[in-house]
């Protein structure tokens, strides 16, 4: 036997064999989303947000993001509950909070 039919030999099953791993593997992908979608609502019961004059929008809850005035576009996160606009001047910032359970 020439070494290209050996070759073919061994890489032919091969190819079958990884053709039937990525169909297991793409057929059970909806089933891993729908379980993660599922977990991951109910983690999150409500959202909810909280406007403020100035700088600074406090939360009673975690903070998962933050809008401010003056089409000012830079913020950031103080200790998980308090929203602050980086901006000079900034008129209102909002708070987007959630309840985690």
């Amino acid at each position: 036997m020439k070494p290209t039919s050996c070759f073919l030999l061994i890489t032919i099953p091969l190819e079958v064999k990884r053709g039937l791993w990525e169909t297991e593997i793409m057929d059970s992908i909806p089933s891993l989303l729908l379980r993660a979608q599922a977990s991951a609502t109910e983690k999150m019961s409500s959202c909810f947000s909280v406007k403020n004059s100035g700088k600074l929008s406090s939360c009673p809850a975690v903070v998962t993001g933050c809008a401010c005035g003056y089409t000012c576009g830079s913020w950031d996160i103080w200790g998980k509950t308090t929203c602050h606009g980086q901006c000079s001047p900034v008129d209102w910032t909002t708070a987007c909070c959630c309840h985690l359970t």
